[in-house]
C-alpha cells in the first residue's frame, strides 16, 4: 500500500512506524479514487491476475479490501491478512461478516498449510520488508504446484530520481531504509520502506524458487487522463514511472 508521500527522508524508528491503524479511515477515503490507487496500481493487477473464477486467492497486505472486492466479483475464492486490525475492520465493512480476514504479519509465518492458494496476490507490501526471503519462502510455501505470485512494488528508478531531485545521492545499488510522513484523516504517522534496486528484487524471487514470467510499466486506466489532467499536462505521453509489476512462477 503507498500515497502520496507528504515529505520524505524523516528520521525514524523503522521499528515504530508503519501505523495503519492510526491512518485506516483516511488511507482508505484516498485510495479509493487516487490516481495512483484506483487508476493505476489496482488495474494493473487485476489485468494481471486474468480470469481468476474459481481460483483460491491470497491477498496479501489486503488493506480495507479494494482488490479483495474485485477479485471475488471476479469469480475467486479470497482470503485476506493483514498486519493492521484497523484496515480489517474496514475491509469487514466493505466485504462483510462472511469474508476470511485474518491479522497477519507478512514478515511471520502464515496461518495457511502448503498449497493452499492458487495464486497470492502482494500489493503495494514487500516495499515495507527489509529482508524479502522469509516472506517470499511463505508465499511460496502456501501456493500450490505453478501457482502465480502478481507483485507490485514502488519502482526503484521512480524512487531514486525522486531522492535526486530532492537534493539526496541515494546509493541506487544498496537496499537502504526511507522514511515519509503521512497525514491522512488528520492523523500524522512515520512510514519507513526498504528501497533496492531491481536485481535485488529478482535475485530474491529467483532464490525463492519462483520463475519470473512478467516484469511490467503498464499505463493507467484510460479514464485517468480526463480525471486528472493537470498530471497529464506535465507528461510527454500516457505513461510515467510509479510502481512497477512482477507475475511469479511458483517451481
Amino acid at each position: 500500500m503507498t500515497s502520496t508521500p507528504e515529505s520524505l527522508a524523516l528520521p525514524t524508528d523503522p521499528a515504530r512506524a508503519n501505523d495503519y491503524d492510526s491512518i485506516a479511515e483516511g488511507y482508505t477515503a484516498e485510495n479509493e479514487t487516487s490516481l495512483m490507487n484506483a487508476y493505476y496500481e489496482r488495474p494493473a493487477m487485476l489485468e494481471l491476475a486474468g480470469d481468476v473464477a474459481d481460483r483460491r486467492i491470497l491477498d496479501a497486505g489486503c488493506g480495507s479490501g479494494p482488490l479483495f472486492a474485485a477479485l471475488r466479483d471476479r469469480g475467486a475464492a479470497v482470503t485476506g491478512v493483514d498486519a493492521s486490525a484497523g484496515m480489517l475492520e474496514l475491509a469487514r465493512r466493505r466485504l462483510g461478516a462472511d469474508a476470511d480476514l485474518r491479522v497477519a504479519d507478512l514478515a511471520d509465518p502464515l496461518p495457511f498449510p502448503d498449497g493452499a492458494f492458487d495464486d497470492v496476490i502482494a500489493s503495494l507490501v514487500l516495499h515495507y520488508l527489509e529482508d524479502w526471503g522469509p516472506t517470499l519462502a511463505e508465499l511460496r510455501r502456501v501456493l500450490s504446484p505453478g501457482g502465480r505470485l502478481i507483485v507490485s512494488v514502488e519502482h526503484p528508478f521512480a524512487i531514486t530520481l525522486m531522492q535526486r531531485l530532492a537534493g539526496d545521492k541515494p546509493n541506487y545499488f544498496q537496499t537502504r531504509n526511507r522514511t515519509e510522513e503521512w497525514t491522512m484523516g488528520g492523523h500524522t504517522v512515520q512510514m519507513s520502506f526498504w528501497d533496492r534496486p531491481l536485481h535485488a528484487m529478482t535475485d530474491a524471487f529467483t532464490a525463492a524458487g519462483f520463475r519470473i514470467n512478467v516484469i511490467s510499466e503498464p499505463p493507467p486506466a484510460p479514464a485517468a487522463r480526463d480525471l486528472f489532467p493537470e498530471v497529464f499536462r506535465e507528461l510527454a505521453g500516457t505513461s510515467f514511472l510509479g510502481f512497477l509489476f512482477f507475475v511469479l512462477q511458483a517451481g
